[in-house]
This record gives C-alpha cells, sequence and structure tokens, in this order.
C-alpha cells in the first residue's frame, strides 16, 4: 500500500493562523459584543470605515478578505442601527460608499482604543527586534499568498 501524505494540523501553518486568529478575535470580541451588540463582521466593518471612509461594500470585502454575503449582511445590521450611512459617490450614482454615522464614530472612538490596549498586552513580552520580525514575517507571508494566484 502506498503511502499518504498526512496532514499534521497542529504543524499546518494555515490552521494554526486560523485557529489563532479565531483566539485572537474571540478575545476582542469581549471588548465589543456585549457592550455594543456587535459581531466580529460588524466591527471589522466598523473598524475599516474609521480607518477608510467612503468605501463601497465590495471594497470593504475586498480590504478585509471576507465573504462579501457576510459584509453585505454587516452592512445591513449597521445601516439598520444607525451606525454606518450610504450615500451615492459624487458623479457616479451607482456606485454606494459607506460611512460611519455619528453612533458609529462613537462605538469607534470606544473600542479602537481597547483594541489597540489589547494589542499592547498581547505583544508586551516581545522585543522590539521580535514585534519587528513578526511584522515583516506577515508581510511576506502575505505577498508570498497572493503570488499564488
Amino acid at each position: 500500500m502506498p503511502e499518504r501524505d498526512i496532514l499534521d494540523l497542529e504543524h499546518f501553518l494555515p490552521y494554526r493562523l486560523s485557529v489563532l486568529s479565531n483566539r485572537i478575535s474571540q478575545d476582542i470580541a469581549r471588548l465589543y459584543a456585549d457592550r455594543f451588540g456587535l459581531g466580529v463582521t460588524e466591527w471589522r466593518v466598523l473598524a475599516v470605515l474609521g480607518r477608510y471612509p467612503g468605501l463601497s461594500a465590495s471594497e470593504l470585502a475586498e480590504r478585509t478578505a471576507m465573504d462579501k454575503v457576510a459584509v453585505s449582511r454587516a452592512v445591513s445590521r449597521l445601516l439598520a442601527d444607525g451606525r454606518i450611512t450610504r450615500d451615492t459617490h459624487g458623479a457616479d450614482r451607482r456606485r454606494s460608499v459607506l460611512e460611519l454615522s455619528g453612533e458609529g464614530q462613537r462605538v469607534y472612538a470606544e473600542v479602537a482604543p481597547a483594541a489597540l490596549a489589547y494589542e499592547r498586552r498581547l505583544l508586551a513580552n516581545f522585543a522590539a527586534e521580535d514585534r519587528a520580525a513578526l511584522s515583516r514575517l506577515i508581510d511576506l507571508l502575505g505577498d508570498a499568498e497572493e503570488s499564488t494566484h
């Protein structure tokens, strides 16, 4: 019987990154889930619009690498909750853009500092050169992933 490749998940990089990302996302979700009734997807939409206002839903999905359907649902909930607004884009009446509303800005202003504090705690035991190396390695992984397409 021929040997077959066995996927050792505990050492398989995509699996390890996914598990770690999920754990970190769940930790950060504690900062906003109960208080603001936000899920991870809604917070990511708010966070991206807080940094890059005026994106379309498609641009949001692309920037976050989230499923377009998930982004669309999050946008619908945030519009209904009055946390974001939708408007047409200048001369192109077919393109709608999204921005944080006053309420969305308030939520962002409360959650963003707490998220940054979480990141500081997470990296507190890393030396400066280790933080720089981690950032560089994540960039290299991103570049490598993009080159596989």
